[in-house]
């Protein structure tokens, strides 16, 4: 019975670990370890199963495998409550419709000796607020729960230059927080957000600090919120609504758990880092995985070759450049050719380069070689079809890491002609 149920929750785990194989098994059912397997025991009713999860050329990162393991305690506990003989079909509607949302709470909680819920009721909040719409604009917020005193809380946030302004007395996280819609509409998820602490009472709001200057793709990414989130006590977080109206929950170590139509999925940087290690330079992986989270939240979609072969032999698969030869074109290529992926974004321009039509590329030092790039897919083996940038995404891959971003925001990664990894 538990294998057939885990059928009604297998699409949305293998959605949240990249497009991997996910499967619960007997748990004396033979398995073949290594390095891209990811592999818990659990017991459910004094019976041992086994959770397997493969994916090919990208092992599983801890956040991932620490995310499973609140998944199946989930799993195990929602299963011993729909015991009784017919209740099947209700188990399934349930677990389909809380299971994620229960573990993202699980895994915020911190302390697993404490429950959950008011974590839980602040997403089931944030959610209701998603579809929410004021004036024909969605609704935006966000919190920052805090796990340290309020003296040392002010101190951080005075040596940040931001300004906290405290709630006397504190107000209770309810679901009638919202029904006025002026704390949507002024505190808005990017300068302005509600303090909690872990208790889901709200203690005040800060306001962050116009002095502290950050470069389009930072604020995006809401770096300075992750400073934050990394010195309010251990288990901190902070929780926004997005203009995509998506629900994004930043933890620390920087990494992200967003809720993108109707689907959790995390934005782990360890998962990038993995895949381009050797193939570009370090430093150029850390900025570059950021600028093109915030192309896909921004809904810009672009094509990234991480070339591994000399610059002569580009030439060979170029069969043609956005604009064609338009002595413009020429001219502004020519001035941000072979400047590094950080020179281009501490100048504010990688953003609308990666957003601009075409395939860019850049070499294992982190240089740009070309941008407005048309790629001769002639010069690839066989290659996964589909839309103009799948297309070249997959017959590019052949000659270098490829990171590919839909206009819908998905985020793909292409090694050897195929896909091996797809975030939202």
């Amino acid at each position: 019975m538990p294998i057939a149920v885990f059928d009604a929750i297998r699409g949305n785990i293998s959605s949240f670990l990249g497009g991997a194989e996910v499967d619960l098994l007997p748990g004396n059912a033979d398995f073949l370890p290594g390095d891209e397997l990811l592999n818990e025991l659990i017991s459910i009713d004094g019976h041992y199963y086994r959770f397997m999860a493969r994916r090919e050329a990208l092992s599983f990162t801890r956040s991932e495998a620490a995310f499973c393991r609140e998944l199946l305690t989930a799993f195990s506990g929602l299963y011993s409550g729909f015991q009784q003989e017919g209740y099947a079909a209700q188990f399934r509607t349930a677990l389909l419709a809380s299971i994620m949302d229960i573990t993202v709470a699980r895994s915020l909680r911190g302390d697993h000796r404490k429950g959950f819920w008011p974590i839980q009721q602040l997403i089931q909040l944030l959610k209701n607020l998603s579809y929410q719409r004021y004036e024909g604009k969605p609704a935006t917020t966000g919190f920052i729960v805090h796990r340290t005193t309020l003296p040392l809380l002010r101190k951080l946030v005075r040596e940040r230059r931001h300004t906290l302004i405290p709630l006397k007395p504190h107000e209770d996280i309810t679901p009638a927080f919202f029904d006025n819609p002026l704390p949507y509409r002024i505190v808005d998820g990017t300068n302005l957000f509600f303090v909690s602490n872990i208790q889901m009472q709200v203690t005040g709001v800060i306001r962050t600090s116009p002095a502290v200057m950050h470069t389009d793709i930072e604020r995006l990414t809401q770096r300075e919120i992750f400073s934050l989130v990394r010195r309010a006590g251990r288990g901190a977080f902070a929780v926004t609504i997005n203009e995509a109206s998506e629900i994004e929950v930043l933890i620390s170590p920087a990494r992200l758990l967003v809720r993108r139509k109707g689907i959790w999925a995390i934005f782990d940087p360890d998962i990038f880092r993995t895949f381009l290690a050797g193939s570009i330079d370090t430093e150029a992986i850390d900025e570059l995985l950021w600028t093109v989270y915030a192309l896909s939240k921004e809904r810009h979609g672009t094509v990234i070759l991480i070339y591994n072969q000399g610059a002569r032999k580009l030439g060979i698969l170029k069969k043609g450049s956005v604009g064609g030869d338009d002595p413009v074109g020429r001219l502004l290529i020519g001035r941000v050719k072979r400047r590094t992926i950080s020179d281009l974004k501490k100048a504010g321009i990688l953003l609308r380069i990666l957003s601009s039509d075409g395939m860019t590329v850049f070499n294992q030092g982190g240089r740009l070689m070309e941008t407005g790039f048309i790629f001769d897919t002639s010069h690839a083996r066989e290659v996964v079809t589909g839309g103009g940038r799948t297309t070249a995404a997959s017959a590019a891959s052949f000659f270098g890491k490829v990171i590919k971003v839909s206009q819908d925001g998905p985020i793909e990664l292409y090694q050897d002609g195929r896909l091996v990894y797809r975030f939202g």
